[in-house]
């Protein structure tokens, strides 16, 4: 193996960064709907569509999402459709492709191999 090659048992797998920048009336608009918008998180997160996500803790600045799509429109849309946008808690939404260190995919392939 040389310095370039990935190690067995490793993956990349391509995902999208997420970043739901916080509006300035964020404080005032959050707590109404948070509750909701945690719930459809989890769910997210249960469905394998999102791989991680959670806020920064020492401000209102942005939530950052880990998101499975297949383009950077399809990410945006897993941000743009919560609670927190159309209640205006979010304003900005970016997205970015991220390159994800997956040792669990690989382990979930070999599964497959050795069960079918």
């Amino acid at each position: 193996m040389n310095a370039t090659e990935i190690p067995p048992g490793i993956e990349i797998e391509k995902v999208w960064l997420v970043e739901g920048h916080y509006t300035p009336e964020a404080a005032e608009r959050r707590p109404a709907v948070r509750a909701a918008h945690i719930i459809r998180a989890a769910e997210l997160k249960q469905a394998g569509v999102i791989v991680e996500v959670g806020a920064y803790s020492d401000a209102l600045t942005s939530s950052i999402l880990i998101v499975r799509a297949d383009s950077e429109s399809e990410a945006l849309a897993v941000a743009q459709s919560d609670v927190y946008v159309s209640a205006g808690v979010w304003g900005k939404i970016t997205a970015r492709p991220f390159g994800r260190i997956d040792t669990d995919q690989a382990a979930r392939s070999s599964e497959g191999e050795t069960r079918g």
